[in-house]
């Protein structure tokens, strides 16, 4: 049976006794609950040795959903507990010296995805550097990562770092949030009093989920627009779609497991994307579908498209399954069928004015002038990213439990 590091610091005493007489604080969002689905800011302040003093919320809340990027928290009051609920996507999204003072140890249990883009991603490597530089200590109360130890896209290039983009990781990267902790704290040379209570029971490899525990957890959104696993698994590669004029089927059902456009056959984009990298298109089934968004782009109008299917265990093969190349080649396909057609948006994206979503997304422009060279074939990104890929094998192995 498995057991998230939350559930083992509740379940065993000795895991918790070094935290006696230390203020905690909580960095916590809706999917931050217990095997029984109790708040873990809740089942925390119900133990009598705890001293909850604060929460922390990273984007979209502490315990509500604001729905979209750039849609802030405020900070507030939590009547419940009687503690200030501070916001890491608001005003701010680095925890400020007044934030630091209210605790001694910051507990930390946030469902990741496992893709670099993924924000609470950032809001660690942001906690952790704060701790360092006041002297507090961090643990992380460890959950799985939904897509285990895949690895895929090319490491975030030098000076591309922004709130998607924490540090050189690939877009997969294959960690846990703790493991990422580790990692963080290594690359970046911090010294912090870091801990991480870690999962027991988790066989990333294992059918039918492959890295989330199906039919012992309950699946909560850690986002609004995370609704089930089988999105987690397509993130990786329809997370690119933010950054271009196609809509990834926000205001739909099923966001981020397909996308489209007004303008898109999907059969005319299947049958090129057939032509170009067949191998790509593995692991999963590609299904032409057409959607009316509610809100977000295009909202109100009929859109062709693409809906990647990975919930069937007869379809769905994870050691082929590779969405950022899928979806790279979706868009590749896409501009060579309009080549005039406006493909990149230019709107501002997670607080970059400048510079291009696309590029903030893949952590480099690299995967856009790919996609804009004629010339350039499926196997000629291959030979770019392959190799990192390969590197980032050896490089994150360590920090593996």
């Amino acid at each position: 049976m498995i057991r998230f590091g939350l559930d083992r610091l509740l379940a065993e005493p000795e895991l918790r006794r070094p935290l006696a007489g230390r203020r905690l604080a909580l960095l916590a969002h809706p999917a931050s609950v217990t095997r029984d689905l109790v708040h873990a800011a809740d089942a925390l302040a119900a133990l009598p040795e705890v001293r909850l003093t604060a929460l922390f919320g990273p984007q979209h809340g502490a315990r509500g959903d604001k729905q979209d990027n750039m849609v802030e928290s405020p900070d507030e009051f939590d009547a419940r507990l009687g503690i200030p609920v501070f916001s890491l996507y608001g005003a701010v999204r680095r925890p400020t010296p007044a934030m630091m003072d209210t605790f001694d140890v910051l507990l930390v249990d946030l469902q990741d995805l496992g893709c670099r883009v993924y924000t609470y991603l950032t809001t660690l490597r942001y906690v952790l550097e704060a701790a360092a530089a006041h002297g507090k200590s961090v643990w992380v109360l460890d959950r799985p990562n939904p897509l285990g130890r895949g690895v895929e896209g090319g490491l975030l290039q030098p000076g591309w770092e922004s709130f998607v983009g924490a540090g050189s990781l690939p877009m997969r990267h294959g960690l846990t949030l703790g493991e990422a902790g580790r990692w963080f704290i290594a690359a970046l040379k911090l010294d912090v009093d870091y801990h991480v209570v870690p999962l027991t029971g988790w066989e990333p490899d294992a059918a039918p989920g492959y890295g989330w525990p199906l039919g012992e957890r309950t699946w909560i959104n850690p986002s609004p627009n995370a609704p089930t696993p089988w999105m987690a698994r397509c993130y990786p590669g329809t997370v690119l779609i933010e950054g271009t004029t196609l809509s990834e089927g926000r205001g739909t059902t099923r966001p981020l497991e397909g996308f489209g456009a007004p303008w898109i056959d999907p059969w005319r984009l299947l049958a090129e994307m057939e032509t170009l990298a067949p191998h790509w298109l593995e692991g999963c089934r590609l299904r032409p579908f057409f959607f009316e968004p509610t809100f977000h782009k295009h909202a109100g109008k009929r859109c062709g498209g693409i809906m990647i299917h990975v919930e069937d265990p007869a379809h769905y093969d994870p050691r082929r399954f590779r969405p950022w190349r899928l979806v790279a080649l979706a868009l590749k396909a896409l501009r060579r069928i309009e080549p005039d057609r406006p493909l990149w948006h230019a709107n501002p994206y997670e607080y970059e004015y400048e510079r291009l979503a696309i590029d903030l997304i893949d952590g480099g422009p690299r995967l856009r002038q790919w996609i804009e060279d004629e010339a350039a074939a499926p196997a000629d990104l291959d030979a770019m990213i392959v190799p990192e890929e390969r590197a980032w094998a050896q490089m994150h192995a360590p920090f593996l439990r």
